[in-house]
């Protein structure tokens, strides 16, 4: 079982990664790698990741009902969630469905 909550969690961290990465991208023009405010997101968010005490619950940190991000942070992970969402299946396909598939979708 901890296994599990192991794999969905470094899962969970992998794709906030990849979201953050192609917002970079996009909305920075960012060609090699992440720009510095980007990376402070994503390792803000690989961090957050890791203390959460309802892995093995959760489907999307939206329907939490706690909400561990600082609010500035929490602020700018939902932009990156909101423009990268919607183009994950364009450029991560298997990742976007197999995402969707495991958590459910909440929409």
């Amino acid at each position: 079982m901890r296994q599990d909550i192991a794999a969905k969690r470094e899962k969970e961290k992998e794709l906030v990664s990849l979201m953050i990465a192609l917002y970079c991208r996009k909305k920075h023009k960012s060609r090699h790698g992440l720009c510095a405010e980007c990376a402070a997101l994503d390792a803000y968010a690989r961090q957050r990741s890791d203390k959460c005490p309802f892995m093995e619950t959760k489907t999307f940190c939206s329907n939490c009902r706690v909400h561990c991000y600082k609010p500035d942070m929490r602020e700018r992970i939902r932009e990156v969630m909101r423009f990268a969402g919607p183009r994950m299946i364009f450029h991560h396909p298997v990742t976007a469905v197999r995402h969707v598939i495991e958590t459910g979708f909440h929409g």
